[in-house]
């Protein structure tokens, strides 16, 4: 049961019947054992109750609104990064006034978006970026192939990143 069904229990009994806020108690823990609220919270329901309060619901709380990655969030988040693939989390919270968390769960959860060399890029790539990458290898494997690169000129890691600078002679790179 949620606090709302408890509630309605204490108002029927307190309102309608007029039990004592121990047995209503003592009836809702051989009920659901484990669950039930502490005694201290259903006696001010029932007074509450009994002071002729009807709603079962919460009350408004005050305080900050919760900002979370609603559909509105998420689409002014990747409006702003589709405009600037290099926009820093910084500049997406001054521009939204979203939370920095909020905006990273944004980023990361429901736009599917790492930053990489200072770019915004998706996990999933395209068919578009599955061709460009596997001409990309293609070209390089044959260059290595050819003879006109060597093993020093890849250096790999947890991603694989090549120079596309020629490493000149020994004289050539005197200054």
């Amino acid at each position: 049961m949620d606090s709302t069904e408890f509630r309605c229990y204490v108002k029927t009994r307190t309102a309608l019947l007029g039990t004592r806020s121990v047995d209503i108690w003592n009836e809702l823990k051989s009920a659901y054992p484990g669950q039930v609220p502490t005694y201290k919270t259903v006696t001010k329901w029932a007074n509450l109750f009994r002071a002729g309060r009807e709603s079962t619901e919460d009350d408004e709380r005050s305080g900050r609104p919760i900002t979370g990655p609603t559909s509105m969030n998420i689409d002014k988040v990747r409006n702003l990064i589709d405009g600037n693939s290099h926009i820093s989390i910084t500049q997406i919270e001054a521009e939204t006034f979203l939370s920095r968390g909020t905006i990273f769960n944004i980023i990361h959860d429901s736009l599917e978006l790492n930053k990489v060399t200072s770019r915004w890029i998706p996990y999933l790539l395209t068919d578009a970026h599955r061709e460009k990458r596997l001409a990309a290898c293609r070209h390089n494997l044959s260059m290595f192939e050819s003879g006109k690169w060597r093993i020093c000129d890849i250096v790999t890691g947890d991603e694989t990143w090549i120079y596309w600078r020629q490493i000149g002679t020994k004289t050539s790179n005197m200054s």
